[in-house]
């Protein structure tokens, strides 16, 4: 078995991308209520900020910036994961055989300058239209988009160049 190391900066923003076990599934985008749940009750246990974040059918990307001297993104996600788990397994009829739902690992990425953030923030609100969900990142309900352009960060008619942003090695299988 491999030894699996990850990078930890107390107080640093992270990119991250998990997948669920059944690549074919729409349940994240069917259960968001459950997943959105699942975050508030991690938000509550273990503050963080969430800075941006698209859902899709079958994974998610965020970037999520932890309380200084903290870097236990882990647990966070451990604890995500189990939330939405149990609660979706609680709603099945008894003796259901029960399956993974998520991947075992998440990717993580650690925000290095500006530059790199920016860039991250631009590939999760892309997302949907990569994949072919949306015509424009406005159009996706499951994203930060329409919040981030109430903040001021993007204009409401953002649009990606016609090529999808190219940062390789994000968390996306080719």
């Amino acid at each position: 078995m491999s030894t699996y190391r990850r990078n930890r900066v107390p107080g640093a923003a992270y990119f991250f991308t998990a997948n669920l076990a059944d690549r074919r599934s729409d349940l994240l985008v069917r259960e968001i209520a459950t997943l959105r749940a699942a975050i508030r009750a991690v938000l509550r246990e273990t503050p963080f900020h969430i800075d941006a974040r698209v859902v899709l059918p079958d994974h998610l990307h965020c970037i999520w910036t932890l309380p200084e001297n903290d870097s236990d993104y882990s647990n966070r996600w451990r604890a995500l994961k189990t939330n939405f788990t149990k609660t979706l397994r609680n709603q099945q009829p008894p003796n259901t055989p029960p399956r993974p739902i998520w991947q075992n690992r998440f990717w993580e990425h650690t925000i290095r300058d500006d530059h790199d953030y920016r860039t991250h923030m631009d590939y999760i609100h892309f997302n949907p239209v990569k994949h072919g969900l949306a015509p424009h990142p406005a159009a996706w309900p499951h994203s930060t988009f329409q919040k981030c352009v109430a903040l001021g960060l993007y204009p409401p008619s953002w649009s990606s160049p016609p090529e999808p942003p190219t940062t390789p090695n994000m968390g996306e299988r080719p």
